[in-house]
């Protein structure tokens, strides 16, 4: 099953966090609070998001943490990526070299187009669009993720 890990999951919930609350700046504490975790978790997301360039950290009695850009420039394959890494369907997808059928491979160049897809599908939702109410519950996936892109 393809899925984004847990901390990943948790990055993506205090990211919504900081951006319901855009004015304001929070410690890890005030963050583990809102979002419902607990404090040494968010302090471990809170690194690799500062070092992508997704929060900035203030140090001193009122310091604390804030989005670096809006919400709405912030998308989704960022965070991933910050939590992450690169992301690729196979090995291959990511980095060449890797596996020892990859010169005689009939898959290959299909698997590096379904992940351009879903990095794109990724990039096209924002941290914004995170925030705002789920759609009603639909059986048809395509409209979904069509909802979500033109959101």
């Amino acid at each position: 099953m393809l899925r984004v890990t847990k901390l990943t999951d948790y990055a993506t919930v205090v990211l919504t966090v900081l951006a319901a609350h855009s004015d304001a700046v929070l410690s890890a504490t005030e963050l583990a609070e809102r979002a419902g975790l607990e404090t040494p978790t968010v302090s471990k997301l809170l690194k690799p998001l500062a070092q992508a360039g997704l929060v900035e950290g203030f140090r001193g009695a009122n310091g604390g943490y804030r989005l670096a850009r809006p919400a709405g420039e912030i998308g989704l394959i960022e965070i991933v990526e910050a939590m992450e890494g690169p992301l690729g369907m196979t090995e291959c997808s990511v980095h060449a070299g890797n596996c020892g059928i990859e010169h005689q491979c009939g898959v290959r160049a299909n698997w590096r187009r379904i992940n351009d897809v879903v990095v794109e599908a990724l990039r096209s939702v924002t941290l914004a669009q995170m925030l705002a109410p789920p759609p009603p519950p639909e059986h048809d996936a395509r409209r979904i993720a069509l909802h979500l892109a033109n959101a």
